[in-house]
């Protein structure tokens, strides 16, 4: 995007968020310093061998249908066998994947996208325009319960123009739809009929499915015939769901898995110690949040909402909880690491005092408020809410914690019931974290919130080329939600995971999400 409102028609290549890196230096961590951050040895990477990760997400409940996808194991499956038209990287730029290229129209309302050619499904079957189509349309239909729904509402039409490209014009302009159709749950599958198969697990991506046991593992055989030459290393990869965080961390170091995700944060600078273990860390968009249904009393007064915001003390959970390795949350879901990160906005403090002043204009004296949790949601989730409980107690506000069980925790509470905790792996760009979560009606919109100006503004700013005027848009998005949504957002949390030291990483991991932004399947290798 030019400063000059146009959109170029070069604008083929890739679509970059200014400021990322800038962003993680400020926060003390780059995404691409992984080296400094494991204090790794240069190896060069090996081909072959079977890894096993142990993934802290998984229920009984997940399943191989994209629009479905809730979880980090969901994710890591997500990248393990399917592709999508664009893929972001270590800057946090959206590049090219299983698109060649592309380019919009001036006014960033048509996008054309030209295909790899001689890129093959798992069934030998060749991608074509009809493919990516029908799988984008599998998200758009009245009656679909995916998440990725509320993005695609833009799409005016799409169209093949041959084989090998995809025309998609918008009810209005985007300059960011390169993040958009890009999305995870979007994966690419093949086409038959004009349709796809959800529940498969045939993609183009760089292993193919053996065997799926949801809440469980997944195990994975390379794709020989994978079109990217110097990625998809493993002959094997498995996942494995281990929830329990101390059960993971000792699977790792007794040499059952050779990786993790989510490291014990307590006792992390131990792990460090260990021989043969390397600890890495990455910035990226995730926050740990307390979603409140603004549809259900006594979560639609504000007043109420005010209260439990200003009755939390987010520097001791970021202390306590993150161990320092994060920053605190001001109520809105817009990372530092993000482009229009509202910084001048003040940051909600701990005041027992205006806490006491809200909930007493609610009307919710001697009333007792539910906070259900489970590490499930963040690890330390439960810790989380008892310290809140704690935090609360000072303003004269009973806080109830109410400890769910790990499975089925987002089947059965995140979205359920009126007050619990969870975790966002955040999103690129504002526009695509604010349709995901916060728009009226998205699936995803886990406070039930609607707020007339801020929808206004979405659609304002998704349209608007001006760089400024976007960034006062969103700036004020921002302050919205703060003052009047219905989320607690206390801290965004780094990435910090662990791998013995047989595991090569790429040299500069991507941020989006944890584990390299998840594909830690294609990127790493053996050493």
């Amino acid at each position: 995007m030019k400063s000059d409102n146009k959109l170029s028609s070069a604008m083929n290549t890739d679509v970059s968020r200014r400021g990322f890196l800038g962003g993680t230096a400020a926060l003390g961590v780059t995404a691409a310093s992984t080296s400094a951050l494991m204090g790794k040895k240069a190896y060069a990477a090996k081909k072959g061998g079977h890894l096993r990760a142990g993934i802290a997400h998984g229920s009984t409940t997940d399943s191989l249908d994209p629009a479905t996808y809730e979880n980090g194991f969901s994710l890591a499956l997500d990248y393990t066998l399917f592709n999508h038209l664009g893929e972001v990287d270590h800057t946090g730029t959206v590049k090219p994947e299983l698109a060649e290229s592309w380019e919009a129209s001036p006014d960033a309302k048509t996008w054309s996208f030209k295909l790899r050619q001689g890129v093959e499904f798992h069934n030998g079957k060749t991608l074509e325009a009809s493919d990516v189509i029908a799988s984008i349309e599998y998200h758009m239909g009245e009656d679909t319960k995916s998440a990725a729904k509320s993005l695609l509402k833009q799409v005016k039409s799409m169209k093949a123009d041959g084989k090998n490209e995809v025309v998609i014009e918008l009810e209005a302009g985007n300059a960011d739809f390169p993040y958009v159709i890009s999305d995870y749950h979007i994966a690419i599958k093949p086409a038959k009929d004009g349709k796809i198969d959800p529940t498969e697990g045939i993609g183009t991506g760089p292993y193919a499915l053996e065997n799926y046991e949801p809440g469980v593992r997944l195990m994975a055989n390379k794709n020989k015939n994978y079109f990217k030459s110097d990625r998809g290393h493993f002959d094997q990869v498995e996942l494995i769901t281990i929830i329990d965080l101390a059960a993971r961390q000792n699977a790792l170091t007794t040499g059952e898995i050779d990786m993790m995700d989510r490291a014990d944060l307590k006792t992390v600078h131990l792990l460090k110690r260990q021989k043969g273990i390397n600890v890495m860390e990455t910035v990226g968009y995730k926050h740990y949040t307390m979603p409140m249904r603004t549809d259900t009393a006594p979560f639609d007064s504000n007043d109420l909402r005010l209260a439990l915001k200003y009755s939390l003390d987010r520097e001791e959970l970021v202390k306590k909880i993150l161990r320092g390795h994060g920053v605190v949350g001001n109520d809105h879901p817009i990372s530092p690491t993000n482009q229009y990160h509202a910084e001048g906005l003040a940051q909600r403090m701990y005041d027992p005092d205006k806490a006491k002043f809200h909930f007493k204009k609610a009307g919710m004296e001697g009333t007792t408020i539910q906070l259900s949790a489970a590490d499930a949601a963040f690890p330390g989730a439960v810790d989380a809410a008892v310290l809140y409980k704690e935090h609360a107690a000072k303003a004269g506000i009973d806080i109830e914690v109410v400890r769910e069980p790990n499975d089925g925790y987002w089947s059965n509470v995140w979205m359920k019931k009126g007050w619990c905790a969870c975790y966002w792996g955040g999103r690129p760009t504002e526009d695509w974290m604010f349709t995901t979560a916060y728009a009226a009606g998205a699936d995803w919109n886990d406070t039930f919130w609607k707020h007339d100006r801020f929808n206004e503004l979405l659609l304002a700013a998704r349209a608007e080329l001006d760089s400024d005027k976007r960034r006062t848009m969103y700036y004020e998005m921002q302050e919205i939600v703060s003052n009047d949504g219905g989320v607690v957002v206390p801290m965004f949390a780094n990435y910090v995971f662990a791998a013995t030291d047989k595991i090569l990483p790429s040299e500069q991991m991507a941020g989006n999400w944890e584990l390299d932004g998840s594909k830690f399947a294609e990127r790493w290798s053996f050493a």
